[in-house]
């Protein structure tokens, strides 16, 4: 028997919803059906938060649904759902999905214990049981401003708990995405993982490779883009989950013993977070160069040493690295092209006389690349002398810019901030971190 909470025992009011989902709610209660919010709306409600979107659940039938709602779509393969659009709102509906049993296989498609498709519909109770978290499976009456609970859903709430429902390996196996979904609900809610919901992680994340690689790239994309990248990348490692998504990356960072990757990377997501907490825009690409950048730094440096030219090395490097990890995480070339384009701008900071520091300034990814130059220097990579002649360059006027080049004046970027590393012989490189 489900606990049901009255209005008088729990924080959500009617005045926090959505009207659009109001709407929802009352119109397919007026057509006969049941009809609740559900999942995270529900829990951000009772944190007090002003969720991002409303999700719907009813016992009426996606074709049901459309009849009545005019303004209805409905999409998907695996889930079948309606979208009802209110302008710039859509409000989701599904419908109650039921229990694994022997008489849905025909219908419950499952690879490895994957799902692939799943479109048995049941009753509420088995709907709760069929979610991922307790905290996602608490359910909004709008008959009564009732909430109810079937999983104690409620009671890990108020402990601050992400909790699996179910046998945790199972539901793992069923969907390995659960894991980054455990750790970015945990990040952004502050909550602690179970430890029971934990413990299978690090031996399951490997499963995240059976993932279509355009799935895990809208995954990575909320867990970084969340404004807790910082804290998610730790809990990421912490799990082995990073190294299963970026297994190149946490190759060099487990091979450096001074940590200056490390910080390079937490830096950039500090960055990230600090743009995203003051509604700056932010470009995934520069994300993705700086998650990247030590397979694509330590590649270069090699091809370096065997006598190839930096220009090239670097050009090289990031070709390579990017070609691995697509495999993993699908970059679309929107990102990819980009991605390259700042590693290979790199070396080219490092050639401060000529003509060429006036065709890099014009370069369409300057500002990114310059800004990836600066955080290097931040961080100990690059020499902050070269970063502070390109700030002093683009900012000076048209005859000081001519005059910094004709007097060859240059950072005293060739002296190596990382003492372990030699200095190579290669002209015309960029400081290697």
């Amino acid at each position: 028997m489900p606990r049901v909470y009255s209005r008088s025992e729990h924080n959500i009011s009617r005045s926090l919803v959505s009207e659009n989902a109001l709407k929802v709610l009352y119109r397919l209660k007026k057509a006969g059906f049941e009809a609740y919010l559900v999942g995270g709306c529900v829990r951000d409600l009772l944190l007090g938060r002003e969720p991002k979107d409303f999700d719907v659940v009813t016992d009426a039938h996606p074709e049901q649904i459309r009849s009545v709602f005019r303004n209805c779509r409905l999409i998907g393969r695996r889930f079948r759902l309606a979208h009802v659009h209110f302008g710039q709102e859509i409000i989701e509906v599904a419908t109650f999905r039921a229990l694994q049993t022997e008489e849905a296989q025909t219908e419950r498609v499952l690879e490895n214990g994957r799902i692939l498709r799943d479109n048995v519909y049941g009753t509420i109770e088995e709907d709760a049981f069929r979610r991922d978290f307790s905290v996602n499976a608490l359910y909004y009456n709008i008959n009564d401003f009732s909430v109810v609970d079937f999983v104690g859903g409620m009671e890990d709430h108020r402990a601050c708990v992400m909790r699996l429902i179910g046998d945790p390996e199972k539901r793992y196996r069923e969907d390995p995405v659960r894991m980054l979904r455990a750790v970015r609900f945990a990040v952004k809610l502050g909550f602690a993982i179970h430890e029971d919901s934990a413990k299978p992680i690090p031996r399951l994340a490997k499963l995240l490779r059976e993932i279509p690689a355009a799935r895990l790239f809208d995954e990575v994309m909320k867990l970084m883009l969340s404004g807790y990248a910082v804290q998610t990348f730790e809990q990421l490692r912490h799990y082995g989950l990073f190294a299963a998504l970026f297994p190149e990356t946490e190759r060099c960072l487990g091979q450096e013993p001074e940590g200056f990757p490390l910080t390079f990377l937490a830096k950039s997501l500090e960055r990230t977070d600090s743009r995203i907490a003051e509604h700056k825009p932010v470009a995934p690409y520069f994300l993705f160069a700086a998650l990247l950048w030590e397979p694509v730094r330590t590649r270069a440096q090699k091809l370096i040493d065997a006598g190839q030219n930096a220009l090239l090395a670097y050009q090289d490097a990031g070709n390579e690295v990017v070609n691995h990890q697509i495999r993993l995480i699908a970059l679309p070339k929107s990102i990819g092209l980009p991605v390259r384009e700042v590693w290979s701008m790199q070396p080219r900071f490092e050639m401060t006389q000529g003509g060429r520091p006036f065709r890099l300034l014009g370069h369409p990814r300057f500002r990114a690349a310059y800004d990836f130059l600066v955080l290097r220097a931040e961080t100990g990579e690059a020499d902050p002398a070269l970063a502070e002649w390109w700030t002093r360059f683009q900012s000076a006027n048209e005859a000081e810019q001519k005059s910094m080049v004709r007097s060859g004046q240059r950072s005293s970027a060739r002296t190596r901030t990382r003492k372990r590393r030699p200095r190579k012989k290669a002209p015309g490189h960029a400081p290697i971190s």
